[in-house]
């Protein structure tokens, strides 16, 4: 899911991270936007709204919403800057250390959190965009961007042209036409259940409904890394 990049990766493997992080997303989405009000995984509307608060001259306002910004392509630089990093090292593990900083970040916002809404709403902004900013890179990173998860713009318009091509592709192409839309739909519907799911645990435990999203995260990690050790023994037997 995490370990294969370039020709190693499947589509397989595509579709297990899509599913995993659209999940993660979708729950930070709803529960960060419950809690701080603002939009916590993707930066379109705070671009707009920086511009707006600009020309109003409110210039403090303005930067805040910079500071929204700045945070999501902080978290995108250090995540790939991590990547860079790490694969001079070992490139099997060079996702482990981004994906544990997300899932720290979640963890610390799901135990912290909602300490911090009745004077700091924020930080708890400006830690999430961070998180979906590593995110994003991250998997556009391993994915060779074939898969993004943060948000739903982008995977709208790839969907609509894509299904307006079926009625023009031969049956020869049509199969990865067809099996890109299925990512795009995947990556959807994920997103969406991730939304419902934070939702419903915003409403019943707070902030605490980031537990979850945090613990998938190490899921994802642990089960990478079994698998891997799994492979490499086998093939030490089989040699």
């Amino acid at each position: 899911m995490f370990v294969h990049q370039g020709r190693k990766r499947t589509s397989r493997h595509n579709l297990q991270i899509a599913s995993l992080l659209s999940f993660v997303a979708g729950m930070v989405n709803v529960a960060g936007f419950l809690a701080a009000a603002t939009l916590t995984t993707n930066v379109t509307g705070h671009f707009a709204f920086f511009v707006d608060e600009i020309f109003k001259l409110n210039f403090w306002k303005g930067l805040i919403y910079f500071l929204y910004i700045f945070f999501f392509f902080l978290g995108s630089f250090f995540s790939s800057f991590l990547v860079e990093l790490l694969s001079r090292k070992n490139e099997n593990h060079l996702y482990i250390l981004p994906v544990s900083i997300e899932s720290l970040i979640l963890f610390l916002i799901a135990v912290f959190g909602d300490s911090l809404i009745p004077c700091n709403t924020k930080l708890i902004a400006c830690s999430l965009l961070f998180a979906m900013g590593l995110q994003n890179s991250l998997v556009t990173r391993i994915s060779s961007a074939a898969v993004r998860t943060t948000h739903l713009t982008g995977l709208f318009t790839d969907l609509g042209i894509e299904l307006s091509q079926l009625f023009f592709y031969r049956e020869a192409l049509k199969e990865k036409l067809l099996f890109s839309i299925k990512l795009r739909l995947t990556i959807i519907s994920f997103f969406f259940a991730g939304g419902v799911t934070g939702g419903v645990l915003y409403s019943k435990i707070g902030l605490t409904a980031l537990l979850p999203a945090a613990l998938l995260l190490i899921f994802g990690i642990i089960y990478d890394t079994v698998k891997l050790k799994l492979r490499l023994i086998r093939r030490k037997y089989r040699n």
